[in-house]
């Protein structure tokens, strides 16, 4: 592995923990907003929606990095 290759590896786990980590934020994010009583519903689709998104990163990112032998 190159100095390069190397320094891309890194760059991509730091940056997968950051996604993971807003991905956990807004998990605690939604569950607090679906148990009140809440008229914010668009807020709720939103957060959502970003999850969703972020989840699809995660997982571009760890095919990336872990790459599956037998696809």
């Amino acid at each position: 592995m190159t100095d390069e290759q190397f320094d891309e590896v890194t760059s991509l786990r730091g940056r997968l923990e950051e996604l993971r980590s807003e991905h956990r934020d807004l998990d605690d994010a939604i569950t607090r907003l679906a148990q009140q009583p809440s008229e914010d519903e668009l807020m709720l689709r939103r957060l959502k929606k970003r999850k969703l998104a972020l989840k699809d990163r995660i997982t571009a990112i760890e095919h990336m990095l872990d790459p599956d032998e037998y696809a």
